[in-house]
């Protein structure tokens, strides 16, 4: 069994579109959602989202917005904007093209 931080290269940035395409929501709040759903099979550390939730703002795919966490405390939640979606679709394209054609590997040898 994989440790939870393993994670397929390249894959983070897909999981984290998707995870704020339904809603916005804060780093911790994306982390713990990314675990929730995959089974408790990906733990994404604060060293590896945080980076990559800066990349994504920097590349206009994301945007952040200081609010206020169900804590009451200020914390900067994150939007997918109109390329972050564009973007999402390229990457859930790339996505399927690539566990195709590893299921099709698999099968054959």
């Amino acid at each position: 069994m994989p440790k939870p931080s393993d994670l397929i290269q390249g894959t983070l940035d897909l999981l984290i579109l998707k995870t704020i395409a339904a809603r916005p929501l804060h780093g911790w709040g994306i982390a713990k959602r990314i675990q929730s759903v995959s089974g408790e099979v990906f733990a994404i550390g604060q060293g590896s989202l945080y980076p990559a939730l800066h990349r994504l703002e920097q590349q206009g795919w994301i945007a952040a917005e200081w609010r206020d966490s169900e804590l009451g405390r200020a914390a900067k939640f994150y939007t997918l904007t109109r390329p972050g979606r564009k973007q999402l679709e390229r990457e859930l394209e790339s996505w399927s093209r690539l566990s195709s054609a590893m299921q099709l590997v698999i099968q054959q040898a």
